[in-house]
């Protein structure tokens, strides 16, 4: 896991949280990336833990309308049994 005094850290928590939003909400990366008109690998490379794909916030946003969460649901701290599954 990064360090959370990295400034990275806030990448890894939002592809944590999304990833998990998505599933919640039964999507495959590929139909998140269609509702939002992103590439798949963009989809992939944000949920990655191995990768670190940068957004922006009207990405979050995007994420956020589609699947129909409070945007503040992204940045929800990792509890340590929780963690991103490979």
């Amino acid at each position: 896991m990064i360090n959370k005094n990295d400034e990275n850290y806030v990448y890894y928590l939002v592809a944590h949280n999304l990833k998990i939003q998505r599933k919640l909400k039964g999507l495959t990366q590929s139909k998140l990336a269609e509702l939002c008109n992103y590439s798949v690998g963009f989809i992939m490379n944000i949920e990655s833990p191995k990768y670190h794909q940068t957004f922006s916030l009207g990405t979050l946003w995007k994420f956020s309308e589609i699947l129909n969460i409070d945007i503040r649901e992204l940045f929800k701290p990792i509890e340590e049994d929780k963690k991103i599954d490979n």
